[in-house]
């Protein structure tokens, strides 16, 4: 299923819910966001949207500890749960997306593999992270397939199970 159709789906599930999004990317530089915003109606549930693509970003604006990013990397569950939460904290809407991966085409020494990918969904009852790996993508296309999972991630946790890839 297209982002698009994700992002139609998920927006019209906020409504109904009457529930709110905020978004924190690292390697999408947004993209999550703008899926959301494309839809008519998102201005109803969508809070913020943080773009936090340096370390310095998710600290600052978002409340990441400087340990965390040194002890697990940037491209860790634990630094996206924590971007999860400071967006959450800081918006004040129902629902978090954070994400940061290795979009490549190289990386740091001592980073996750180029393709990893760790997503994490927050709310004020429950927070989970989940780390894939989509190798082999140029950068346009791991991106789009990253908003694919977390969309895909938010509409499971809105009860409905996405149907297709």
């Amino acid at each position: 299923m297209p982002p698009s159709l994700l992002a139609r789906q998920v927006v019209s599930l906020l409504v109904e819910k009457k529930v709110t999004l905020t978004t924190a990317e690292s390697c999408t530089g947004g993209l999550i966001a703008a899926a959301i915003t494309d839809i008519p109606g998102a201005s109803q549930v969508f809070r913020y949207g943080w773009v936090t693509y340096c370390n310095e970003a998710k600290i600052r604006l978002l409340g990441v500890p400087i340990e965390l990013i040194e002890t697990y990397t940037v491209v860790s569950e634990p630094v996206v749960l924590a971007m999860a939460a400071g967006a959450l904290e800081r918006s004040g809407a129902h629902y978090a997306l954070a994400v940061s991966g290795n979009a490549g085409p190289s990386v740091a020494p001592g980073e996750p593999p180029v393709g990893t990918v760790c997503i994490a969904l927050s709310s004020s009852s429950s927070s989970r992270a989940i780390t894939l790996s989509l190798p082999n993508l140029d950068r346009n296309t791991f991106r789009n397939e990253v908003v694919h999972h977390a969309l895909r991630m938010l509409l499971t946790e809105l009860g409905i199970t996405p149907s297709g890839k």
